[in-house]
């Protein structure tokens, strides 16, 4: 399938020809997409079809065969993660890593570097994490903790944030409470999103297009919002309803 084409002037990612995987096996192949500044993108697909894979091959955590990452024009495929996080990747894996005997505001200030993103504009962001700012990480509820991660992620002031099934195991309340956090820093910031999640109907309104993977390839890519338009092709693509 045909990559969608953006001007090379105003691309912040650019992936070709991607094939990765871990130890000798192949999980993702032939993956190709843009993404520009400050826009985000749907990562889509039933389970195990290497959407995780993908984000972890970004990160430079998997085995890369073949192909090319490029950001702002820059090689990443032989940077380690701490340098690609330098050069403006942020992560927020499904396990959120967080610090558990380290307080909320100390898993902040831990990985703060200089930029817009500072604890005061993340305590107006996620006033819950304000309040349980002295709270340790082991103290907080699985929602809380997944705000955390996401902010701690922020306070990296990264240029493009990886988000990996962040509203998995989260009660509804929690989910839509982090949902709309989601949406506010992507109004306010120019950080790039990709944001892979089972549930596509909650995260194509937040993003501008849509990517979905199936058995490692991608078998679709085109706007989020005519995505969710099409019934019957959600029902194809990711089962009924697209959840």
């Amino acid at each position: 399938m045909p990559e969608t084409v953006i001007d090379h002037a105003d691309e912040l990612l650019r992936v070709e020809q991607l094939s990765a995987g871990w130890g000798d096996s192949t999980v993702i192949e032939d993956i190709a997409f843009t993404l520009r500044p400050g826009s985000g993108m749907a990562l889509l697909g039933r389970n195990g079809v290497g959407k995780s894979s993908l984000l972890a091959t970004l990160m430079g955590l998997t085995r890369r065969h073949r192909g090319s990452i490029r950001m702002l024009g820059r090689e990443l495929c032989h940077l380690p993660a701490h340098a690609r996080a330098h050069a403006g990747l942020g992560w927020v894996p499904q396990e959120r890593d967080i610090f558990a005997s380290l307080s909320v505001e100390e898993n902040l200030r831990v990985v703060a570097r200089p930029g817009a993103w500072n604890l005061q504009r993340v305590w107006r962001s996620f006033p819950r994490l304000h309040e349980r700012r002295r709270n340790l990480g082991n103290q907080l509820s699985g929602g809380e903790q997944q705000m955390l991660a996401l902010a701690r992620a922020l306070m990296l002031n990264p240029r493009l944030l990886l988000l990996d099934e962040p509203l998995e195991g989260l009660a509804p309340l929690i989910a839509q409470e982090l949902l709309a956090s989601i949406a506010d820093m992507r109004r306010e910031a120019s950080i790039a999103v990709i944001l892979v999640e089972q549930h596509a109907r909650q995260i194509l309104p937040l993003t501008d297009h849509a990517l979905v993977l199936e058995r490692g390839r991608v078998a679709h890519h085109g706007p989020s919002a005519a995505l969710a338009a099409d019934q019957q092709l959600l029902e194809r693509l990711l089962g009924v309803g697209g959840n």
